[in-house]
């Protein structure tokens, strides 16, 4: 019971705090600024990425935690596009196939229980050369023993981050999804603890039927 306290009342709150970051939203903002029309956000969280997004015409908010998503509610209300909250996660997308121009994932697909079918899944909602944008913090790419730690650390966050996994490939997951990388680079994040400073920034297209 009081982890459920904590999951519900404690760490949505954490989780605004940390994500506000200076350095992690800048990224946000270079990201989302050139996306336009309509986007899937999988992984709303608290709605920061609302400011970002330049010329948007409806978002599709993807948020299975209501207490999290609860607290994006004064954002939506403000935001200068309509939001439709979709309470799902995105293991099973509720979206035709091929029916999505851009969908956008900001620090979530650590969190996936799943990763293999969320990937399967919005490979199969995104049209041809429909885009994913995401930013990601990542398995280090080189340091071994900044990957010993993280692998040591991740059952410890998985139980206080809402799932979240330190040690995740998440380039090589995305590769073997059969996703096509049209951007793609790593950067440390300044603010973060090295554990998980560092990022991938990318952009990545389902091939052309």
């Amino acid at each position: 019971m009081l982890y459920q306290f904590y999951q519900r009342r404690i760490f949505p709150h954490i989780l605004n705090q940390v994500m506000q970051t200076a350095s992690l939203m800048d990224k946000r903002r270079e990201l989302l600024l050139p996306i336009q029309g309509e986007i899937l956000e999988i992984g709303f969280g608290t709605g920061l990425n609302i400011a970002f997004y330049g010329n948007v015409d409806t978002l599709y908010a993807l948020e299975p935690n209501a207490e999290i998503y609860h607290l994006a509610a004064e954002r939506v209300q403000h935001a200068p596009f309509y939001v439709k909250h979709i309470q799902a996660g995105v293991e099973k997308l509720p979206f035709a196939d091929s029916s999505v121009d851009h969908i956008v994932s900001t620090w979530t697909l650590c969190s996936v229980a799943k990763l293999e079918p969320a990937l399967a899944e919005i490979y199969r909602v995104l049209k041809p050369n429909g885009t994913l944008h995401l930013v990601e913090h990542v398995k280090h790419p080189s340091s071994g023993k900044i990957q010993t730690l993280q692998t040591l650390l991740t059952p410890v966050q998985k139980r206080l981050a809402d799932g979240c996994h330190l040690n995740r490939d998440i380039e090589a997951h995305l590769t073997e999804a059969k996703f096509n990388f049209v951007e793609k680079r790593y950067f440390d994040a300044a603010g973060i603890p090295t554990v998980a400073q560092t990022m991938l920034f990318a952009r990545l297209q389902k091939a052309a039927l």
